[in-house]
């Protein structure tokens, strides 16, 4: 039986400036009994690619291998129902509840639902592993969790989640997109619940909106979601993450989306993920002063992944740099949790860059012709959406006073950013209503 969790006030607080790896072979058990890994992008080769990277270029410093999330942390993100069908190990009967579970699929022996390939899945990319499925998913879970809280007591200095299934298209209900439960979420939401911590920072840079990490705080003040994703007017998986969605109530401005629209002509690259750093994400970051840092660290943004799962151009090498700039937040308390990437080439290329800026190797820096290179029309007019956005709804003061659309027309005055012609997003996903959009 998976025991609770120990309570966090019990551990000491260690003057350690490691940089912990969370890694665990369980993971790797999820896969489609079909045994076609061709079919499937999401994959244990995927994990395995990473770790046997960090092995060989000599960058593993400390890993540990760490328990399973709790059903109670479970359900801090997830309904009791949703729980109770993906979460239990269905070879520990304490923790499947029959008298809950009667009439549930995936343990009538109608496992959800058929495949093309021959196995089973929950949809048509979300594959399902009796038993091994559920325990990956909740070690997952565990490990991002774990990590993120020795992160915030001091017991380490950063850290990065070599983790699958990824988790940021997991609601509070339904699995979508390989996920299951939402790692990040459940960290965050033990980070409050623990820690107190109330200034969390959620950056995801998955090529995909993360729209179960958005719904999970799109009222809550206390964590800052900020999203870089291909958008495509609502074209391109899985549809949600306008700029126009802000956060609501009392979260109305601590949710940012910087859409890339325009598709693949040009694809986005490395001069555009680092115009978002400069004129959105650093500025609006800075101003909230985040405890913490989570990453959702998906690599599916670097060349070499399929159009349809991925398409742009960004380095791998530009991915490290963004990460040692967001190390200049929240003392440095950063933690990667690995989402999307299907290229394993880009997966392990991109694993090593972030890993060498979290351990603060001198790594070879950008060349100055990247650092220097105007973006591209397309983005131009993706930013100067969400800044015209943000800076028009957002009137949620962070700290010292200032206003966030304040720091945010400042920066669009700003030389990173070039004039570019507007576009209009004309579907607003979240309310599944048409909201036309005018842009500068």
């Amino acid at each position: 039986t998976q025991s609770e969790p120990t309570p966090y006030s019990h551990f000491p607080l260690l003057p350690l400036c490691f940089v912990g790896l969370a890694y665990d072979s369980r993971m790797q058990r999820h896969e489609c009994r079909c045994g076609d890994l061709s079919r499937h992008p999401e994959h244990p080769g995927r994990t395995e690619s990473i770790w046997t990277r960090l092995n060989q270029s000599g960058l593993r410093r400390q890993c540990e291998v760490l328990r399973k999330a709790s059903l109670t942390e479970l359900h801090s993100v997830h309904s009791e129902n949703y729980v109770l069908l993906y979460g239990p190990d269905p070879l520990d009967p304490d923790e499947v509840d029959t008298r809950k579970l009667t009439g549930n699929t995936l343990y009538t022996g109608e496992k959800g639902v058929p495949l093309p390939c021959g196995g089973t899945g929950v949809d048509v990319d979300t594959v399902w592993s009796e038993p091994h499925t559920s325990t990956a998913a909740r070690v997952a879970a565990g490990c991002v969790t774990d990590l993120a809280l020795k992160v915030a007591l001091g017991e380490l200095k950063n850290g990065f989640a070599v983790v699958r299934p990824p988790g940021h298209h997991a609601t509070h209900s339904s699995p979508l997109g390989f996920c299951y439960f939402n790692s990040v979420a459940i960290a965050t939401k033990q980070l409050q619940q623990r820690l107190n911590l109330n200034k969390i920072l959620i950056l995801d840079w998955d090529i995909h909106h993360g729209n179960g990490t958005q719904d999970a705080f799109y009222s809550d003040p206390r964590v800052l979601y900020m999203s870089l994703h291909r958008y495509d007017h609502g074209a391109f998986f899985p549809g949600s993450g306008h700029p126009n969605e802000v956060g609501e109530g009392a979260g109305e401005g601590f949710n940012v989306n910087v859409a890339w629209s325009g598709g693949l002509m040009p694809p986005m690259g490395d001069a555009e993920y680092l115009a978002a750093f400069r004129a959105v994400v650093m500025p609006i970051a800075h101003e909230f002063g985040p405890d913490l840092v989570l990453v959702s660290c998906g690599f599916d943004a670097v060349e070499g992944n399929p159009d349809e799962l991925g398409g742009y151009k960004v380095t791998a090498k530009c991915f490290g740099f963004l990460t040692r700039q967001l190390m200049s937040l929240a003392g440095g308390r950063v933690v990667l949790v690995l989402e999307g990437g299907h290229d394993l080439t880009a997966l392990s290329d991109s694993a090593q860059e972030c890993v060498s800026a979290l351990l603060g190797r001198e790594v070879e820096p950008l060349s100055p012709c990247v650092l220097e290179q105007r973006p591209c029309a397309n983005a131009v007019s993706s930013l100067h959406s969400v800044l015209q956005v943000q800076g028009q709804n957002c009137t949620r003061q962070y700290k010292g006073g200032l206003e966030v659309h304040t720091s945010l027309q400042g920066r669009v005055r700003s030389p990173d950013i070039t004039t570019g012609e507007g576009q209009k997003c004309t579907r607003h996903y979240r309310g599944g209503s048409e909201v036309p959009t005018s842009q500068q």
